[in-house]
């Protein structure tokens, strides 16, 4: 790792942990039935909206062909226009063509096999297909392999920069290794429905993969992802940021001293 992490970065991001699990409790991402719709969605949510893949995965779902067995048999032609909604449709069907082949040339065609992999290898393997960078290869191994990777998106970025926890210059393995760092001993929220903030945003309903077994290290990074994705979509915007309304704003520099707990 080529930066330090002080200490005040660690704790600016296990404080925002715990203000966010406790304000909106749990975020049941990824909504997704099967490990490889979740692969999907990683690969198809490359510069989109979250609602333009949902089009997409819907219509592969409907088709029949949301599987590993699905995406190899279908014509390349096809693909692109059952995925059409998401942009960049023909590279993104080469993609998901070239991820089937790389199961199949690698591990016998089986997500099984390949998520039992060691992590520092299958990201390295994921990171050297075609068109997938760091973010989508660890959104496919927290999500759909439940390894113990953070995801490092725009939103996550944005919120640390502005509470000064890392520096617009640091590079996204530096960022991801601090929030890991922060998070180890992180606990999951004991929350109750009735305790959620009633200012909570919308969360998806819970689904088979949000709401599958995994280590508790894996969900509480699963979780910090989901309420980071809420915080940036509803609160930090890239213009005109609602500071005064999100939970928090008291841990902004401009408050001083931020509370831990």
């Amino acid at each position: 790792m080529n930066t330090n992490h002080n200490d005040d970065s660690v704790a600016m991001v296990c404080a925002m942990y715990r203000r966010l699990a406790r304000a909106w409790g749990p975020q049941h991402w990824w909504p997704a039935e099967t490990p490889f719709e979740v692969i999907a969605g990683a690969i198809l949510t490359q510069n989109t909206t979250w609602t333009n893949v949902e089009r997409a995965v819907a219509n592969l779902r409907a088709s029949g062909v949301l599987s590993l067995d699905g995406i190899r048999a279908l014509p390349l032609e096809d693909l692109q226009e059952l995925i059409r909604s998401s942009g960049y449709f023909r590279q993104k069907a080469e993609r998901l063509k070239n991820f089937a082949r790389f199961v199949d040339e690698h591990y016998h065609g089986s997500l099984g096999e390949m998520f039992a992999a060691p992590t520092f290898r299958l990201r390295e393997q994921l990171l050297a297909l075609k068109g997938v960078g760091p973010e989508t290869a660890d959104a496919i191994l927290l999500y759909a392999g439940n390894h113990s990777v953070f995801v490092i998106d725009a939103y996550a970025r944005r919120i640390l920069e502005r509470h000064k926890a890392v520096e617009s210059r640091a590079k996204y393995d530096d960022v991801r290794e601090l929030v890991e760092r922060a998070l180890k001993n992180e606990q999951l929220p004991g929350m109750n429905a009735e305790d959620v903030s009633t200012s909570r945003p919308t969360v998806h309903p819970p689904s088979i993969m949000s709401t599958t077994h995994r280590p508790e290290l894996t969900q509480v990074y699963n979780e910090m992802h989901g309420l980071l994705v809420q915080a940036g979509k509803h609160y930090c915007h890239k213009q005109e940021p609602r500071c005064d309304d999100c939970p928090l704003r008291i841990l902004l520099p401009d408050d001083g001293a931020f509370i831990s707990q």
